[in-house]
């Protein structure tokens, strides 16, 4: 392992990728520590607000679910707390689209130039996503003392409360740029990484809650909760890796050809098949689920302000408290129906985007025992809702696992943010040995 590690550093162009990514995650790092200027009373709360719990109706585990994509952010309310989050909802929303907007559709079939216009689009449509995700958040901070006079509508507070929208705003578009140079000139999916990023970022901080969680519990229950909750982020690692790269193969044939005496004559056929995943939405469906949760949870939430009335301040207050509190079981039963759901759906999206089926019929590729075109098609559907049942079923506990794993009351494990980690170093992994084999290098596992 070191050895190919040294021989994968001694590549000069493959070096600078690994450093420049590097150091366009610790330039993330360092615009972390720029803050949004808060009174010390308003700092206070905020630090409250995350340390709470269970409190006010389990807010400060609902900030946390957002603050583990940001790295943190959120919970010191850097100009870049909205992390890339409102990009990746925008990125769901668009390819959700596709099948819907013939336009949109011909542009996913019009290969790198369709894909770049569809990238400028999404972008486009992170901006309205990232101001409406800001508003959310700066409102839910204003019911909670965190900002004392955000309002856009008195003419005393408009201009600080829009200079701390846009700010936000800004904060998202920087990422995405600094994504992209990842892209262009580093190693790994430069979006994918900075949410990876993030997740390490908060490790320190996850690790010494689950210490003090620890200790707090006293004697030998302590340690027997600690062992029982390594061994199933063990197993919970091992079920996602296993899943993430589980695949069922299917044969096909590929009739080929050859050349004898001038004349063109048909030999026998090549074999090959198609790799059909059993997680074939891959951590998108939990992503999506939180998404449909948390944006309704932080809308309700700066609806029920002081100043509303009364019947429905006590309307909202009922909503969080039963249903959208993220310490209650029903809030983890619907995250759970929307994984288990989002996953054949999307699923099945991204079957009809590659049209497999169709482009084995240009090709005269076959399936053995099958006519190429719709029986092609039916059978391999049918393949493919019978593997993504055991995917869907995987997420759906995986989603709910937090629930049943917390320390003293406090939830340590994020199925989001670990299913994320493993789907970025698997793929980080796979470059990395893409870049060894160009360059006629054994495999970096190998």
């Amino acid at each position: 392992m070191w050895k190919k590690l040294h021989t994968l550093l001694a590549v000069r162009d493959v070096r600078n990728k690994i450093f420049f990514t590097l150091a366009i995650l610790l330039l993330i790092r360092v615009l972390d520590i720029i803050t949004v200027p808060l009174s010390p009373e308003g700092r206070q709360n905020l630090l409250k607000l995350f340390a709470s719990g269970t409190n006010q109706q389990g807010i400060g585990q609902l900030f946390g679910l957002l603050d583990g994509f940001s790295g943190g952010s959120l919970h010191s309310f850097s100009i870049i707390a909205l992390s890339v989050y409102p990009y990746i909802t925008a990125t769901i929303v668009m390819q959700l689209l596709q099948p819907l907007i013939p336009a949109l559709q011909n542009l996913a079939l019009q290969g790198e130039t369709g894909r770049m216009r569809l990238n400028v689009i999404t972008r486009l449509v992170t901006v309205p996503l990232a101001f409406l995700q800001a508003i959310s958040s700066c409102l839910v901070y204003q019911q909670q003392g965190v900002l004392a006079h955000f309002n856009l509508l008195d003419p005393r507070y408009m201009l600080d409360s829009l200079a701390i929208i846009l700010v936000l705003i800004a904060g998202v578009m920087i990422l995405l740029w600094l994504g992209e140079l990842i892209n262009e000139k580093g190693i790994g999916n430069g979006v994918s990484l900075i949410i990876f990023g993030g997740i390490l970022a908060t490790l320190p901080q996850t690790l010494k809650q689950g210490y003090l969680a620890l200790m707090n519990s006293g004697g030998s229950g302590a340690v027997v909760s600690g062992v029982i909750f390594l061994v199933v982020c063990l197993l919970a690692v091992m079920g996602m890796v296993y899943m993430y790269m589980g695949q069922r193969r299917v044969p096909i044939h590929y009739p080929t050809r050859r050349v004898v005496n001038k004349d063109m004559l048909v030999g026998q056929s090549k074999t090959s098949y198609i790799p059909l995943q059993i997680n074939s939405a891959g951590m998108v469906p939990l992503i999506f689920s939180s998404s449909l949760l948390l944006f309704p949870s932080i809308l309700i939430r700066s609806i029920g302000t002081s100043t509303a009335p009364a019947w429905l301040r006590e309307a909202t207050n009922w909503i969080a408290v039963w249903i959208f509190n993220p310490s209650n079981w029903i809030y983890w039963g619907m995250n759970a129906l929307l994984v288990f759901s989002f996953t054949y759906f999307y699923a099945y999206v991204l079957w009809q985007q590659q049209k497999i089926a169709e482009n084995l019929q240009k090709q005269g590729a076959f399936v053995s025992g099958l006519r190429p075109g719709e029986s092609t098609n039916r059978q391999l559907m049918t393949i493919l809702n019978k593997i993504t049942l055991g995917g869907a079923l995987f997420l759906a506990v995986i989603t709910i696992l937090p629930f049943f794993t917390r320390i003293g009351g406090t939830q340590l494990l994020s199925s989001t943010s670990l299913l994320i980690a493993i789907g970025v170093i698997l793929d980080t992994v796979r470059q990395l040995e893409a870049e060894m084999a160009l360059r006629n290098y054994k495999g970096f596992l190998e």
